[in-house]
């Protein structure tokens, strides 16, 4: 768990079209009192759209991490991730593909297109805890993320 408490809480961005995968990510979170803010968008356009403020979400704060799916509808999780990583707005936003993919090629693939993890979502409720108190852990405690903008 976060080690400071002085720091703010971070702005994530989940990216996740599976309403059970967002309820498992919103249990994981309550479970364990992660002090954070959870934005959630169900499509690739949607998530652009949040990043950069644009309409509807002109209001959005920019999100500190993107947890991105692959499988979206309306633009995949790849797509996005080039979209993010070649605008100079927001290339320096860290993101996790957290994916039930296990593809060789979806892996190499997004590293290619600078995703800053891959995690393969597990089906076991615990685990899928475990994997979510790990992203927390890692990403809020101990990694220095960019300043915000």
């Amino acid at each position: 768990m976060t080690s400071n408490a002085n720091l703010q809480p971070l702005r994530l961005l989940l990216v996740e079209d599976n309403p059970g995968d967002v309820m498992l990510f919103r249990e994981a979170i309550k479970e364990y009192k992660i002090a954070n803010q959870l934005a959630v968008v169900t499509d690739g356009e949607a998530a652009l759209a949040y990043i950069r403020a644009e309409p509807p979400y002109e209001d959005a704060e920019r999100p500190d991490l993107v947890l991105l799916d692959l499988n979206l509808p309306r633009l995949d999780g790849q797509a996005v991730l080039a979209e993010l990583k070649q605008d100079e707005r927001t290339r320096t936003i860290p993101v996790v593909v957290m994916t039930s993919s296990q593809a060789e090629t979806d892996i190499l693939r997004s590293y290619e297109l600078q995703a800053n993890c891959y995690v393969t979502k597990p089906l076991d409720f615990d685990q899928f805890i475990n994997v979510v108190r790990s992203i927390e852990s890692f990403w809020m405690s101990i990694v220095h993320l960019p300043p915000r903008l």
